[in-house]
């Protein structure tokens, strides 16, 4: 398996201050890559630098829905670390609100920071991944679209599409950049503000989710793993008793 390493340039997480993308920044930089963390926030960013190897973490105060300032920041960042060679878009918000109780606004903000930040992020990136033909892309989904929850629709449906846009990213990139390599990763329920108390630590689900970004095997183009398995695609009649006569077991993955 070809693996990333810190020579082909820096990664990129969002969401970095707090959570699940601070311990990936952690990780990264653990593993000597130089990450630079995106948040909202600054004095988180700082807490994250705090516990990251030193002098590899540099954070980036940023509202990854405002496409602008995206675009300005990576064309910046590239101009003075280099080029990009990891984005994991894990930045999100998760309000509990009955649709009728919020707001159509208060609905598409959510939209706007869960979906438009995976679009302004990845664009940004590929534009300078696809000169060279190369990179990887690591979208932090959930199954939030499949079984909504009372009070999370916003969550819900930006997460349930920003999982359609990793699938029409691979079918307008993968034939023409073959070397950036694009897929969904859903780490469980985590012990973070927005998941459960008695969920799996962060560190943890870390070590997973770092392991598979940094794998950028064009065979893993579109494939989704959740924690630490690949998710296999559902096979039609067909397919699986065409398996069968010839013997054949599909195998998930794992890392």
């Amino acid at each position: 398996m070809t693996m990333l390493t810190p020579a082909e340039g820096i990664a990129i997480v969002t969401g970095a201050g707090s959570g699940l993308g601070r311990a990936l920044a952690m990780e990264l930089t653990q593993r000597g890559f130089t990450t630079v963390g995106l948040g909202r926030r600054h004095g988180p960013l700082q807490d994250t630098a705090a516990l990251c190897a030193p002098g590899l973490f540099h954070g980036e105060t940023l509202d990854v829905a405002d496409g602008a300032a995206v675009a300005q920041t990576f064309a910046r960042l590239t101009h003075t670390h280099g080029p990009i060679a990891l984005l994991i878009n894990n930045a999100a918000v998760y309000p509990h609100a009955d649709f009728l109780a919020a707001s159509p606004e208060a609905f598409m903000e959510v939209v706007a920071a869960n979906l438009g930040g995976i679009v302004h992020c990845s664009h940004a990136a590929l534009r300078d991944m696809a000169e060279r033909g190369r990179g990887r892309i690591l979208n932090v989904a959930t199954f939030a679209d499949l079984n909504p929850l009372p009070t999370a629709g916003a969550y819900s449906v930006s997460k349930g599409a920003a999982r359609i846009l990793t699938r029409s990213l691979i079918v307008d990139l993968a034939d023409r950049f073959p070397g950036i390599v694009i897929g969904d990763w859903m780490p469980g329920m985590l012990r973070t503000e927005m998941g459960i108390p008695d969920g799996l630590a962060p560190e943890e689900a870390a070590q997973w989710g770092v392991t598979l970004a940094l794998m950028r095997d064009p065979a893993l183009t579109g494939t989704t793993f959740e924690m630490d398995r690949e998710v296999l695609p559902p096979r039609g009649l067909k397919s699986r008793i065409k398996d069968l006569m010839l013997m054949r077991k599909r195998r998930a993955r794992r890392l």
